[in-house]
């Protein structure tokens, strides 16, 4: 078997335990600021910024290194439309009809309902989807391994990178999206959308549902050696 070509670890700072953990404390407070909004402010955001944080998600890690991902910004007030058309089409059909009453009561504490205007309103959507497979450099079709669990990660590394921009997010997942693959052109036999993200600067004044995130006790178990 050979030998794959490697290179050298990129030099991580060398600091003391205090300050790594004063670090991760103050990543963790970062964070918790973070709540998915439906208030937008019209207020436009930079592509450039919005590009650095794409650029951002396409660091994370995925199987094999395949990368299967494809991530489709759009801030065209046209295709937005058309976006919000299709999207609060499926979403009548989930709140009048496919959801259960027990699915309906989970989403009460969120105030939410059919009606998506945040889609237009907002500056910039990104469509997120999860290529099934891909092209070598000679044209053969590669499989991806692991392709939803990537574009997880990915998306979460997108989330958090808007966020520490200071912008706003919301994650919106109509159901079927494959009108999606149809608007943005995107090929439908390689490649689903997997999610809708929303993202621009809160409107001012915004508000959100009172709800708690699970303390990290309830998140978490140890087994810890001697």
């Amino acid at each position: 078997m050979n030998t794959p070509p490697t290179v050298a670890l990129p030099p991580q700072p060398e600091i003391p335990d205090a300050e790594r953990l004063q670090a991760a404390r103050d990543f963790r407070t970062l964070v918790e600021r973070r709540r998915t909004v439906r208030e937008f402010d019209t207020r436009p955001v930079a592509r450039e910024l919005i590009a650095e944080c794409i650029a951002a998600a396409g660091t994370a890690p995925s199987g094999a290194n395949l990368q299967p991902w494809h991530f489709v910004a759009v801030s065209d007030p046209a295709v937005k439309r058309r976006i919000r058309t299709a999207a609060e089409e499926e979403e009548r059909q989930f709140y009048e009809r496919r959801a259960s009453e027990e699915w309906l009561e989970a989403l009460a504490p969120l105030g939410t309902d059919w009606r998506k205007p945040f889609l237009e309103r907002a500056p910039w959507l990104i469509a997120i989807f999860v290529q099934k497979w891909g092209r070598a450099s000679d044209g053969a079709k590669v499989k991806h391994y692991y392709p939803v669990e990537s574009v997880g990660i990915a998306t979460g590394l997108l989330i958090t990178a808007l966020h520490t921009a200071g912008l706003a997010t919301l994650t919106h997942t109509p159901s079927p999206m494959g009108f999606l693959n149809e608007i943005l052109g995107r090929p439908a036999d390689a490649e689903r959308p997997f999610l809708l993200l929303v993202t621009g600067y809160a409107a001012p004044g915004a508000r959100v549902p009172d709800i708690a995130r699970r303390p990290p006790a309830a998140i978490s178990s140890w087994f810890e050696g001697q």
